[in-house]
């Protein structure tokens, strides 16, 4: 490929090569379209420099070439051609899977919104196993012949992912409650993270993830774009930096909701949030141990919680109340971000603000907010949305439409609530619709039993979220 981007005429995407200095903290990710111009990425641990052992030093250049892998998809999404090789070292066909799956399943919004058919065209080479020891698709080394990679020494430490919104500060919280050490950790630059961060009090980790620029200029000249799975990026990237570090937990926040799509009239389930859900943390947490290193532990602590679930827990804490948000505006790479922490229009903010009311006195939502968003006819089209009504599910990481319809019929049975414009339209309109259907909200709280917390946290946590 030579001159402008033309995602027409690109034959192959190329994973062209990895490295990680120690001395700096600094993982180059190197792609390219055909014989095109290299596309480095780069992501930089902070704390250099670090001291690899023998034990961990394999497990590092294992988790590397995993995060080389993933991260790739924002990259093979400009033109998603069908031939994709590798260069420099071989998969195997566990490894291929995994990025099939990561690949094809998390760019479906990606592939419905572009018109595309991505069923069969994403296809990892695989090449046996590598030389032992040198990358996620080696023999004995890494686990390809056993099934299991070797332990890396890692000692019991949680890095724990936060994206400055409600989850992550509840997993926070219940891993402090219980008394397990923990770094709070997030990628990229966002100032509203940070404060987050710095508000819980304990060590942290920013990771900075640098794209590469020509993606941009690709765009401006007619790439393919859209969603690309993030949380497998960061899961790769935490993955990463957990290894470096020598610490055998990484922690994200997805509740039980995130394994549910919208269902597109046409087109079946589309999922927004599959990195989020639960077939990928299963695999990712089962590749982990088998190709990087068998004491490292990968898992949602909010697995069992639905989003109603999760808003509980979040209610009955009050130091975050001026410092999160959920709202998505506020970590978009480009284009306006909302002045408060609260745009009041996306469907995370509709979603966020219904999930807390049955949990929070009214005066302390509202204020967080900056305003009453169940009182206001003009976001009746975003509530309808959330219940399904007339309207598939947001692309959006919100609750299912079943919790969002059991929110609303608990509101509209208190008298502070039920005359708000939102809340009567739904009490008038569209509760006699619904017929039998059980809309209390007490069952959607029980923990679930399917999860992947270690045995070792979640029993010290289980009565904590059923409580």
């Amino acid at each position: 490929m030579t001159g402008a981007f033309d995602r027409e005429a690109v034959a192959c995407f190329r994973f062209v090569g990895c490295a990680f200095d120690p001395a700096t903290g600094e993982a180059r990710l190197a792609y390219a379209f055909d014989d095109g111009p290299e596309l480095v990425e780069t992501v930089i641990l902070p704390g250099a420099p670090f001291a690899l052992d023998a034990t961990r030093a394999p497990a590092v250049e294992h988790a590397l070439r995993l995060l080389h892998l993933v991260a790739g998809v924002s990259y093979y999404k400009a033109a998603v051609p069908e031939c994709i090789r590798i260069d420099g070292y071989g998969i195997d066909a566990a490894t291929a899977a995994l990025l099939e799956d990561v690949y094809l399943h998390g760019l479906g919004e990606f592939a419905y919104r572009n018109a595309l058919d991505l069923h069969g065209r994403i296809r990892f080479p695989v090449e046996g196993p590598a030389e032992a020891g040198v990358g996620p698709g080696a023999g004995s080394a890494a686990g390809g012949s056993h099934g299991r990679a070797p332990a890396a020494g890692l000692s019991s430490h949680a890095l724990v992912a936060i994206g400055g919104g409600k989850d992550s500060l509840v997993s926070i919280e219940a891993l402090r409650a219980a008394g397990i050490g923990q770094t709070v950790a997030w990628v990229g630059g966002s100032q509203l993270i940070r404060a987050c961060a710095e508000r819980t009090g304990l060590p942290t980790l920013n990771i900075q993830r640098q794209l590469a620029p020509e993606l941009f200029e690709y765009n401006r000249q007619g790439a393919y774009n859209g969603h690309i799975p993030v949380t497998a990026i960061n899961s790769a990237i935490l993955a990463l930096a957990a290894v470096v570090l020598g610490v055998d937990q990484v922690v994200f926040s997805n509740e039980r909701s995130a394994s549910y799509g919208s269902l597109i009239e046409g087109t079946g389930e589309v999922n927004h949030q599959w990195s989020k859900g639960w077939a990928f943390e299963q695999a990712f947490a089962a590749h982990l141990r088998s190709h990087v290193a068998a004491d490292l532990r990968y898992y949602s602590l909010l697995r069992p919680l639905s989003e109603l679930a999760v808003a509980r827990q979040f209610a009955r804490i009050d130091r975050y109340d001026g410092w999160f948000s959920s709202c998505n505006r506020n970590f978009h790479l480009l284009g306006e971000r909302p002045t408060s922490r609260w745009c009041g229009v996306c469907p995370k903010c509709h979603f966020v603000f219904l999930a807390l009311a049955p949990f929070m006195p009214k005066p302390r939502l509202v204020a967080i907010f900056g305003r009453n968003l169940l009182d206001d006819r003009s976001q009746l089209g975003g509530y309808d949305a959330l219940m399904e009504y007339r309207d598939h599910k947001p692309f959006e990481c919100v609750g299912e439409a079943r919790e969002s319809r059991a929110a609303m019929a608990a509101l509209a049975a208190r008298p502070e609530w039920r005359e708000d414009a939102v809340v009567a339209r739904f009490r008038g309109e569209i509760l006699p619709q619904l017929g039998g259907e059980a809309l209390e909200i007490a069952p959607l709280l029980v923990p679930d039993p399917e999860h992947g917390i270690p045995d070792g946290v979640w029993s010290r946590l289980h009565a904590y979220f059923a409580a």
